[in-house]
């Protein structure tokens, strides 16, 4: 939704600093964990070193004996899951076990599952006089690393995902200012052309020999259309007006322009409007609107170039309670491999076409009104749908 897309777009740089602050934290968290392992495996290395001595070098009888029960003691101390098995695979000894099978008996089947993972990870070491299996895991600190670095792989992740978000942010903001300017520079170009054919109209009217029948009331059509046309490119990179707007009258407005352009011999083509009289009222931009109505309507109209057909615009509610304004034609439809990229920009499906229409039509939809413009699956021709919230001042 747009409103989702624009607090993305926002949050996008706040959550790339959390990252950044996450990943280091990470990799600090990492180096200290490393640090302390190395430091508790020195600790624990001299230890066992120095209980193995003072065993062997104590004259008392038994000394031998105490220090290798010192000995599995401080191993058992490591944290390490420790499991013996006899000759037969029957469990006679465990310590460090998962606190769910700590208190089950050593004949309990989990345990034997238990083993089996523990072998997965590292196999087995045997005494050969004996015949029993010491089966062991890895140390927490191990789990923790391991842990961590899953984390930080993750982080990594999430960044480049934020990085290609606000890259793709920029190039869309730099492409914006381009069709600003681009726009703006189109509507100081018309200005000149539409003085001299406002003149050229009062000429007409004006002469001795009466022109073809309302031929000067459709130029001067034309000539208010450009005058608005331009005005449009004016407005944007601004603000977007809020006013009532009636979408069934501004329906038959621009219906009411196209029907006398029409084909109405070879290849006729007629537009209806569907609206209940004025039809819904929201609140909007209707500059903005008329432009954005206009330009689907100039895509029915080129999409049935050259063949009969009917081109339908409807204005009502939708069943979720948002103001609908329907485009309809009955021509050959887009192209299905077209469909997913047709609001892009530079994206057409006519020859010359700049595919700019379509792009900027979404974008007074969605950015300036709140609401979204979709193509409907249809079983034949197009059907484009401009739907907008009946409250939309916050848009």
């Amino acid at each position: 939704m747009p409103r989702r897309a624009r607090a993305a777009r926002r949050f996008a740089p706040t959550a790339a600093v959390l990252l950044v602050a996450l990943l280091a934290g990470l990799s600090a968290g990492t180096a200290w964990l490393v640090a302390r392992h190395f430091q508790d495996d020195a600790r624990a290395m001299s230890q066992l070193y120095s209980g193995v001595f003072s065993g062997l070098n104590n004259p008392e009888p038994g000394a031998e004996g105490g220090a290798l029960l010192q000995l599995g003691a401080q191993v058992r101390q490591r944290g390490m899951p420790l499991v013996l098995t006899d000759s037969a695979g029957r469990v006679t000894a465990a310590d460090n076990l998962p606190p769910e099978l700590a208190r089950l008996p050593l004949e309990d089947p989990r345990l034997q599952v238990f083993v089996a993972r523990l072998d997965r990870e590292f196999s087995p070491l045997l005494d050969s006089l004996t015949g029993q299996r010491i089966h062991y895991g890895s140390l927490p600190a191990q789990r923790q690393l391991a842990w961590l670095g899953v984390m930080q792989a993750l982080a990594i992740v999430l960044m480049v995902a934020v990085a290609v978000f606000a890259y793709r942010n920029a190039m869309n903001a730099q492409r914006d200012r381009l069709w600003v300017a681009m726009a703006r520079e189109a509507a100081h170009q018309m200005g000149t052309p539409l003085m001299s054919m406002q003149g050229w109209i009062e000429s007409l009217r004006s002469t001795a020999v009466p022109p073809p029948d309302q031929l000067a009331a459709h130029l001067q059509a034309d000539a208010e259309r450009l005058d608005r046309v331009a005005k449009r490119f004016e407005r944007i990179g601004n603000p977007a007006r809020r006013e009532p707007v009636s979408l069934g009258a501004l329906a038959g407005r621009v219906a009411a322009y196209y029907r006398p352009r029409l084909p109405k011999r070879a290849n006729p083509v007629e537009l209806r409007v569907e609206a209940p009289g004025a039809g819904p009222v929201i609140t909007g931009d209707i500059v903005l609107l008329e432009w954005t109505l206009e330009a689907l309507v100039k895509n029915a109209i080129d999409a049935l170039q050259g063949r009969e057909g009917e081109i339908i615009i409807s204005a009502g509610l939708g069943p979720d309670g948002q103001a609908e304004l329907r485009v309809r034609d009955d021509g050959p439809g887009v192209p299905r491999d077209m469909r997913r990229s047709l609001f892009e920009p530079g994206i057409s499906s006519k020859a010359g076409g700049w595919g700019i229409g379509l792009a900027l039509a979404r974008r007074v939809v969605e950015d300036a009104h709140g609401g979204e413009l979709v193509l409907e699956p249809t079983e034949q021709g197009a059907s484009f749908v401009i739907r907008i919230p009946m409250t939309n001042r916050d848009a």
